[in-house]
């Protein structure tokens, strides 16, 4: 039976889900599929996947997908299975259903708020609970548990939609596929139905071999594509007899569609569809200013890495184009004080100014993106460059406004007060540390978008990437008209730039039922003219054209026009206030539940008679975190410090009142901050008991900013200015750039940074009606060596060598504990032999770990006296 309820919220971004992971995990090893763009699989335990299939149907690049898992648990007991799901950013869910026994549960579409009240209640009755917003390049995960009988099989089965966008010239479906074990019956199957027809179809895999490549087939002939890949048990070994799967890498799908004209208007059922790519047009010149980020947080990889994209960059630029560059840090810096051509020599002199760009001081985004537009408006005012170019403005940054205007609210409207619509902005955050959704509502309030830059070795690429979408601009100032009296509910139809090899989709209703045409009018302005572009669509034609082509699912260009819709609300809700925000919110919202979408707004609520299971969609920027019941053991805020050279241990105890908090460890190099925060026993009637324990962790990543608070029920993650709320009850393992969080379901949570400094919180759970003490945290180091010289704190100090010398062991008070005399930090110490619990292995028992005892509060151990490491609060 289910016993998890998932979570799973979605981008709010300008793109939705395209694609889906499905993972089948049975105890701490995970096996499943993915589906475009990535596809992975596993068989472990005797939960064996005996058939996937990918089934694919693009309709006028609107795609619908089927993915269907056939599971089985071949034991004689019965086998929980983890389903984890990943879902890129590019398409929305529309139905999941399980069949388990023969009995299929089909998935609802509701309001999230009336979803996640069921999630409540569900915690409220001690089911488990699991909250998955795992944020990646391209996707998002949730996982899902479902309990197999002996014997018995399971069927997965999910559906979604999505717009394939056009780029470069070529729409594209990427199927990533790792299946790590031989399944009986795997295929990748995809029809495409184009009304243009077909120009070129392309299908290829980094894994396949020459063996291997007869077994991709591809066909287009007319309107009318198919690919497919279906390779036997042996095709899909690593060699004869092997047992291992060589399917592992990517699975690419690319076609285009012939233009005999600029557009395509289709009409459909009352609803009407538009896509205008116009080829063999001159490219306009681009004015375009750089503004960078070369604050302090950019030093190192980062500044290195916008140096090299930036170098590319130039490389690239035509000499008809007009570019300047804006440093900001504490300071606002120009390269030149005007826009300038693009000549070889304004080229190389760019190059030697790019080559000695370094991070420095604050962040004053404000000013220089001010700055920025100041110098694109004066150019436009004195015509300094030519009236039929396409201007644009490209920010990039790492961190958040330090400097200068620091109020994200004044810089946007700042930013808007000085565009006033006459070209984009485009932001670009570097890392973790922005906040994208900042970035994301002011590139959206002045006609541009953003996109996280992730700090990968290939930051690079991902720059100069972004640039050459926008390097080719073709027209501005585009508008896409249509008759006002026949047409309704129409989607985005004013552009401000159209770019060799994308694309333009508007949608809209028709609103007289005895329409028998509908025109269009496309106008723009190209790099020598002003153009007109006309389109026309006849209904009775349309609808005979679309007769018995099997590869058509239902009301495609209705459903494409809702989702088009959804998005462009979603987008304006960013930035929208008060009652507008509510109508926005509202419209959204409607159309989701209509036409069964899984949006920011609802959730799919799959029921069963016990339990539930709720998938939202992941926001941009969260995280995954999970928690844990432990067992009943008593503690103090001791401190175990292992020095290995002595091949043994010194540990000490902190007594402080509760509610203390301690600061363990503080870096200011690497920006990461542990802090703790002490209780005491419940209610005692005993004045001398004075246990204390660890009752909360903050945990502080400066440079992702990330604080993670953990207390014994609840562990919040704040990204930025995202909260996300989880319980210890569920099993998570993400790992993203920079970090990786693991929580082991009822044991322990486990961090780490960058290429070290792990931690692990343990959980202990006391008997409820324990009439004194209470749940309480443990905290340990497993690696520390990515930490600074810098490092101290209570722990911290002790990540440095540490030297001690053991004279005159004699007996003590306690005849099982020899006292002895410590030469430590010049300091001669008595201390007394003992041990203490670790529980990171065992956290019912712990493992005894002798060490020397240091006796009050650590003194001539630590740095100073205990008191000096107190702090005013966690955070």
């Amino acid at each position: 039976m289910l016993n998890n309820i998932q979570i799973l919220e979605f981008s709010t971004g300008l793109t939705f889900v395209t694609d889906l992971l499905l993972i089948i995990n049975t105890g701490s090893i995970v096996h499943g599929f993915t589906i475009p763009p990535s596809l992975t699989l596993q068989n472990v335990n005797d939960i064996e996947i005996y058939s996937m299939k990918i089934d694919c149907k693009v309709t006028s690049r609107f795609a619908h997908n089927v993915i269907t898992s056939r599971a089985a648990n071949r034991a004689n007991v019965s086998k929980e299975a983890f389903f984890e799901v990943e879902l890129p950013k590019t398409a929305f869910i529309t139905n999941f259903t399980m069949t388990i026994d023969g009995v299929t549960y089909p998935g609802n579409i509701k309001e999230k708020e009336v979803a996640k009240q069921q999630y409540q209640t569900a915690v409220s009755r001690g089911q488990t609970a699991g909250l998955v917003k795992a944020s990646g390049r391209k996707t998002e995960k949730f996982t899902v548990s479902v309990n197999i009988a002996a014997a018995s099989k399971v069927t997965f089965e999910l559906t979604y939609e999505e717009l394939l966008k056009r780029n470069f010239g070529k729409y594209e479906m990427f199927i990533r596929v790792n299946p790590k074990q031989l399944v009986n019956s795997f295929e990748i199957e995809a029809k495409i139905f184009e009304p243009q027809g077909i120009s070129e179809l392309e299908a290829e895999a980094s894994f396949v071999t020459n063996e291997l490549l007869p077994v991709i087939k591809k066909s287009f002939s007319e309107k009318k594509g198919h690919v497919s890949f279906k390779p036997t048990l042996d095709q899909q070994r690593t060699c004869g007899n092997c047992t291992s799967s060589l399917l592992k890498g990517d699975f690419t799908i690319k076609y285009d569609i012939k233009r005999d004209t600029p557009g395509d208007l289709q009409i459909v059922n009352g609803y009407f569809v538009h896509f205008f790519a116009p080829t063999n047009l001159p490219n306009m010149p681009k004015n375009i200013v750089f503004v960078i980020d070369n604050s302090g947080s950019m030093s190192g990889r980062e500044i290195q890495q916008t140096r090299e994209a930036l170098l590319k960059i130039l490389k690239d630029i035509k000499e008809e184009d007009h570019f300047n560059f804006i440093l900001f840090e504490s300071v606002v810096r120009v390269w030149k004080n005007n826009l300038v051509k693009a000549t070889p020599e304004n080229v190389t002199e760019a190059n030697d100014f790019v080559r000695g760009i370094t991070a420095m001081g604050g962040t004053d985004l404000n000013g220089g993106l001010m700055k920025g537009i100041e110098m694109l408006n004066e150019a436009y005012e004195t015509n300094a460059v030519p009236r039929r170019s396409a201007s644009l403005v490209i920010m990039l940054t790492d961190g958040q406004p330090n400097v200068g205007v620091s109020n994200l609210a004044q810089i946007q409207e700042n930013a808007k007060n000085a565009i006033q619509g006459k070209y984009p902005l485009y932001n670009l955050g570097f890392g973790y540390g922005v906040d994208y959704n900042f970035l994301e509502k002011l590139a959206l309030e002045n006609n541009g978008l953003a996109r996280r830059i992730y700090p990968d070795s290939d930051a690079d690429l991902q720059l100069q990437d972004f640039y050459e979408e926008v390097a080719n601009p073709m027209l501005a100032e585009v508008e896409l008209q249509y008759p006002e009296n026949v047409i309704s509910d129409l989607t985005q139809n004013n552009f401000k730039h159209f770019y060799d090899g994308t694309e333009i989709v508007v949608a809209g209703r028709i609103t007289d039922n005895d329409l028998n045409s509908l025109t269009a009018n496309v106008k723009a302005q190209g790099a020598n003219d002003d153009l007109i572009f006309t389109e026309h669509a006849d209904v009775a034609e349309m609808t005979k054209a679309l007769q018995e082509q099997e590869y058509i699912f239902g009301d495609y260009i209705e459903r494409l026009w809702a989702y088009l819709t959804i998005q462009q609300l979603l987008d304006k809700r960013m930035s929208a206030q008060g009652e507008e925000k509510g109508n926005l919110t509202a419209q959204a919202l409607d159309l989701s539940l209509k036409y069964k979408f899984v949006t920011p707004l609802t959730s799919m609520v799959v029921t069963k008679p016990e339990d539930e299971e709720i998938a939202d969609k992941p926001i941009e920027g969260t995280n995954v975190l999970l928690f844990h019941k432990g067992k009943p053991i008593d503690g103090d805020p001791h401190f175990i410090i292992s020095v290995p050279e002595k091949e043994d241990a010194i540990c000490f105890n902190i007594n402080e009142e509760p509610d203390v908090v301690l600061n363990l460890i503080r870096d200011s190099v690497t920006g990461i901050t542990v802090n703790g925060q002490l209780i005491g026993d419940k209610n005692s009637s005993d004045v001398n008991s004075h246990n204390t324990y660890f009752g909360k962790l903050g945990i502080i990543l400066e440079q992702l900013d990330i604080k993670l608070e953990i207390t014994p029920k609840k562990i919040i993650l704040q990204n930025g200015r995202k909260f996300t709320l989880f319980t210890w009850l569920d099993t998570v393992n993400l790992q993203q750039e920079s970090l990786t969080l693991i929580i082991n379901r009822k044991k322990n949570l486990m961090l780490s940074v960058g290429d070290g400094a792990t931690f692990v919180v343990v959980l202990h759970q006391v008997w409820k009606k324990h009439p004194l003490h209470q749940d309480f945290l443990g905290f340990y180091t497993l690696d520390s060596h990515r930490l600074s010289e810098r490092t101290h704190g209570l722990l911290g100090q002790f990540f440095h060598h540490i030297d001690f010398s053991i004279l005159e062991v004699h007996p003590g008070s306690d005849p099982n504990k020899p006292d002895a005399t410590m030469v430590v930090k010049n300091n001669t110490l008595t201390v007394t032999r003992g041990w203490q619990k670790d529980y990171r292995k065992d956290p019912k028992h712990g493992v005894d770990i002798p060490c020397w005892f240091i006796h009050n509060n650590g003194a001539g151990l630590i740095d100073g006296v205990h008191t000096d490491y107190i702090l005013s609060s966690m955070f």
